[in-house]
C-alpha cells in the first residue's frame, strides 16, 4: 500500500499514525520511504543533485527519473519478502511519485509519455511488485509549500531541495497526482483530505476490509 502527495502534505505522519490503527486491529506492518536516503547510492545521489551537486545532473529529468527508479530496483527483493511476511506494507512514495514529478516537470499530464516509460522501466522491466492500493494525501500547493517550508526551518538537516522550492512545480504535480487517481494508475486509489485531517482508524478499517 502505498501513500502519495506533494512534499510537505503529510505523509510520515499518515504512515505513523495508519501503521498504529493498523496494529490496533490485529495487522502486523511494517513500512518503507523512498527515497532511501543513508542506504542506497542512488538515493543518496539524487539528494546530493537536488542540492546542486553534480552539475546539472538535477537538469535531467529522465537522469532522475533513473536513480529514483534504481533507488527502487534496489529494494524490490525488500518489498517482495515483506509482502509476504506482514499483513501490510506501507511505503511512503512509490512509483507514483516519479511518474508525477517527472511529468510536471516536463509540463505533461498523465497521458504523457513520460509516465508511460516510468511504468515501462519501473514495474515492467525493473518487475517492482505493483501496489494493492495508492492513498493520496491531498492538500493545496500552498498548504504544501508552507508546511516544507516550516519543516526546513525547524530541522537545519533538513533545506527545502530544489524541487519543494519550486511551487509551480508543486502545482503541475498535483494536478498530474489527480489525474493518476482519477484514472486508478497502477491500482485503485483513495482519496484523502490532507487539510481536514484523516481519521485513521476509519481508514483502517476500510482497507483491511478490503
Amino acid at each position: 500500500m502505498v501513500i502519495e502527495g506533494l512534499d510537505g502534505a503529510g505523509k510520515r505522519t499518515l504512515a505513523n499514525g495508519l501503521t498504529g490503527a493498523l496494529t490496533d486491529r490485529g495487522a502486523t506492518v511494517t513500512s518503507l520511504a523512498f527515497p532511501r536516503y543513508g542506504k542506497s547510492v542512488h538515493a543518496d545521489l539524487v539528494r546530493e543533485a537536488l542540492h546542486r551537486g553534480h552539475g546539472d545532473l538535477a537538469d535531467s529529468v529522465y537522469g532522475m527519473a533513473m536513480l529514483y527508479a534504481l533507488d527502487r530496483s534496489g529494494a524490490a527483493d525488500d518489498i517482495r519478502a515483506y509482502r509476504e511476511r506482514y499483513d501490510v506494507v506501507l511505503l511512503d512514495r512509490y512509483v507514483a511519485s516519479n511518474a508525477a514529478y517527472g511529468a510536471a516537470r516536463l509540463h505533461q499530464d498523465a497521458s504523457g509519455e513520460l509516465v508511460k516509460w516510468v511504468k515501462e522501466l519501473e514495474i515492467d522491466r525493473f518487475g517492482l511488485p505493483t501496489p494493492d492500493a495508492h492513498l493520496l494525501l491531498r492538500v493545496s500547493p500552498e498548504v504544501a509549500a508552507a508546511r516544507a517550508a516550516r519543516r526546513a526551518r525547524a530541522n537545519a538537516s533538513r533545506p527545502k531541495d530544489a524541487f519543494e522550492s519550486d511551487d509551480a512545480l508543486q502545482e503541475r504535480c498535483s494536478k498530474v497526482y489527480d489525474e493518476l487517481a482519477a484514472t486508478s494508475w497502477l491500482s485503485p486509489w483513495h482519496v484523502l483530505d490532507g487539510v481536514a485531517g484523516v481519521n485513521v482508524d476509519a481508514l483502517a478499517g476500510k482497507l483491511l476490509a478490503g
